[in-house]
């Protein structure tokens, strides 16, 4: 028996020139197997990663887009809300009753449009 490289060759087995596999060969292959399983699972929770940071960015810019919508919109409303108590102190309830109705109106119509966004 020789060696030849990381297997033997046995010339009494099948004859001379046939290798025959030896553990530390078995060995290697299956943790080059492994390898290649696991560096495909970290890529795959790599480019997760990245998916997941990208929609995170996208989300906070919704957020604060949204929330630089709803502090005009309160700015809107409380601006209207103030015209309204201004028209409530005088005696001119039917003006101030059309102002309400219009006030109602107007949210109904932005509430139904941001419905069917």
């Amino acid at each position: 028996m020789r060696r030849a490289g990381l297997a033997y060759v046995h010339e009494g087995e099948g004859g001379p020139g046939n290798y025959v596999a030896s553990g530390y060969s078995v060995y290697e292959e299956e943790n080059e197997h492994l390898q290649e399983g696991l560096r495909a699972k970290v890529s795959a929770l790599k480019s997760l990663s990245i998916d997941i940071g990208t929609e995170v960015k996208y989300q906070n810019t919704m957020l604060g887009d949204m929330d630089t919508d709803f502090d005009s919109t309160g700015g809107l409303l409380g601006a209207t809300i103030g015209r309204v108590k201004q028209l409530s102190r005088g005696s001119q309830t039917k003006l101030l009753c059309y102002m309400l109705l219009f006030c109602l109106f107007v949210f109904f119509v932005l509430y139904w449009f941001i419905k069917l966004r």
